[in-house]
């Protein structure tokens, strides 16, 4: 870390001196190790270290960037002085620069997101190795396997700018996946599961995640098709995530002031209903994105991105707020912790809740229109009736316009999935259109 600290000074020194009026540089550095097999056999052992720095300069409203790998001082100087040739060349642009000196942060704090593992190839292929062979041998029905993987990994970054702030952050990441194939011929079903945490202590076990991903394969046998109409549909938590990243595009900064959104001029509208809340938290101990500063510097504050239903703001860095004349959220490089508040039970509860529709579990394509607002998407899961799960379905599509999925949300769930730094439960959508099962 001392090293990229010092790297990123030279650096700014550097482009001072070479005329830039502005200047920031993000220096990083990562290692991992990722181990993979498949039918009881290593497959793949990658051992990654990878370092970056990147640097950008400003001549006024004139912008150049370059960046490097290379920590040699000739390496060092020859990307400022091409990044400051780039810009010497480039058009003015008057939202160009610096996030506004008043806006970074001035506390640096720790939130417990750094936990490496001693893990060598062998204890991973081991760890890999166990979670397939619990999946495989939990029934007789698994017959095929995609296999099933161990990672880890930690990275280093510092982020300075000649507004005199610079800002370290370092954060560990650790993961057990596996996939599995049930049945056989043309009735395979395949589905897995995986398990994500900052310490290796945070991960389920090797054995629970394979009977998972064996429990849930095994589920999807036997599809059968279902009514074309108009139902309830209810997102499992780890699909609903999805819902939220739609939100969350059509709400950036970069969508909004090239006029590609669905909900440009929204900020203080209603578009959900009266109870439904998210609420984003950079600051919560071992949270997945948790940071004091964003990517530019900008101090990091626990604030409402929905309250009430009604939209709060936008997310904005500093560019992307100039271009609409309003003021960085300190979103630069993305959103922090988002949590959905929950106004209902577990999963079994919005079943009952939903009564009759469809549970979906998996979404296939891209069809989604972010200047509509259009959503139509491919979709496998299972059919309710009477509050129970019946038979699984596949092969389908869910569409609808996400204004009015939004204002139909019925219910967020408290079965929250914590494999992101999105944190939400299940969410039911009272009516959507569903097509192609019968």
């Amino acid at each position: 870390m001392a090293q990229l600290e010092d790297i990123a000074q030279r650096m700014l020194a550097l482009a001072r001196a070479g005329g830039a009026s502005q200047a920031e540089v993000s220096c990083s550095e990562e290692r991992g190790l990722n181990v993979g097999v498949r039918l009881g056999e290593v497959e793949t052992v990658e051992a990654t270290r990878d370092r970056g720095i990147g640097l950008t300069v400003y001549f006024g409203g004139r912008k150049g960037s370059a960046s490097t790998a290379d920590l040699r001082e000739e390496s060092l100087r020859a990307t400022v002085e091409q990044a400051c040739a780039i810009a010497r060349f480039t058009e003015e642009d008057p939202a160009a620069g610096l996030a506004d000196a008043a806006l970074m942060a001035t506390e640096i704090r720790d939130f417990d997101t750094w936990h490496p593992w001693p893990l060598d190839a062998e204890r991973a292929a081991a760890l890999a190795l166990a979670c397939e062979s619990a999946g495989r041998e939990h029934d007789a029905r698994i017959g095929n396997s995609d296999g099933a993987s161990v990672g880890s990994g930690e990275s280093l970054g510092v982020y300075a700018n000649t507004h005199g702030f610079s800002g370290a952050s370092r954060d560990t990441r650790h993961s057990i996946g596996c996939g599995l194939i049930a049945g056989s011929g043309e009735a395979m079903q395949r589905d897995g599961w995986y398990s994500t945490g900052l310490a290796e202590q945070d991960l389920e076990s090797p054995v629970a995640i394979g009977r998972k991903a064996a429990q849930r394969a095994l589920a999807k046998l036997a599809p059968r098709p279902i009514p074309t109409g108009e139902h309830p549909v209810l997102f499992s938590a780890e699909m609903a995530r999805s819902l939220v990243g739609h939100l969350l595009g059509a709400v950036s900064g970069g969508a909004l002031y090239r006029r590609a959104s669905f909900l440009l001029d929204s900020a203080g509208e209603r578009i959900f209903p009266s109870w439904f809340a998210i609420r984003e938290r950079p600051l919560l101990p071992r949270g997945f994105r948790s940071s004091s500063f964003d990517d530019e510097g900008v101090a990091t504050r626990e604030s409402a991105l929905v309250e009430d239903g009604v939209l709060q703001r936008y997310l904005l860095g500093s560019y992307s707020a100039r271009k609409l004349g309003l003021q960085s959220t300190a979103n630069a490089g993305g959103v922090h912790n988002l949590e959905v508040a929950a106004n209902a039970g577990d999963f079994e509860d919005l079943l009952r809740a939903m009564g009759r529709g469809l549970v979906v579990t998996e979404l296939m394509g891209q069809g989604v229109n972010t200047v509509t607002g259009d959503y139509s998407r491919g979709a496998s899961g299972f059919w309710v009736e009477r509050g129970e799960i019946v038979h699984a379905v596949d092969g389908i599509t869910v569409a609808g316009n996400l204004r009015d999925v939004f204002r139909d949300i019925q219910a967020v769930g408290s079965d929250i999935d914590p494999r992101s730094h999105v944190r939400t439960g299940s969410i039911l959508v009272g009516r959507m259109t569903i097509a192609g099962g019968d």
